[in-house]
């Protein structure tokens, strides 16, 4: 029988407000302040001001927050509800095999780009070089007597 994935719902004192809980479910999502800002189309800024309980966001952006970060929007509110996952057994693992297999691709993909680059300069030099001669053909400019 298959290992069985573990997961455990987050919980920190940290959780015990809106802004606490944004940022640790942002914390939890391994998103970025700009990357999830961008997401909900808001300035940096606010989003900082939420996860600092300095403001807070609208109902709509509340729940577009929940659901880019796996959350309920009733956890985001309250506490109450599903909060981020932590990932525990095998899954960190299969997801640095996924990150190294991407990377190995992009290498591979680089290396790709390098050849074909290399082959059109190549491809260039050579017609330049051409049209550079044919120009020789002429034989030498003569100068004034």
């Amino acid at each position: 029988m298959p290992a069985r994935n573990e997961f455990s719902r987050m919980t920190d004192s940290s959780d015990d407000t809106l802004g606490g809980r944004l940022s640790a479910a942002r914390d939890a999502s391994g998103l970025s302040l700009p990357d999830v800002a961008n997401r909900i189309g808001v300035k940096r800024e606010n989003l900082l001001a939420w996860e600092a309980d300095r403001s807070e966001p609208g109902p709509s952006s509340l729940i577009d927050l929940a659901g880019i970060l796996g959350v309920s929007p009733m956890w985001l509110m309250t506490g109450v509800g599903s909060g981020p996952i932590q990932e525990t057994g095998d899954l960190p693992l299969e997801a640095l095999k996924l990150d190294l297999q991407r990377l190995t691709d992009a290498h591979s993909e680089c290396g790709r780009l390098i050849d074909k680059i290399a082959r059109q300069i190549e491809t260039y030099e050579e017609r330049h070089e051409r049209r550079r001669n044919a120009g020789d053909l002429d034989g030498p400019v003569m100068g004034r007597a």
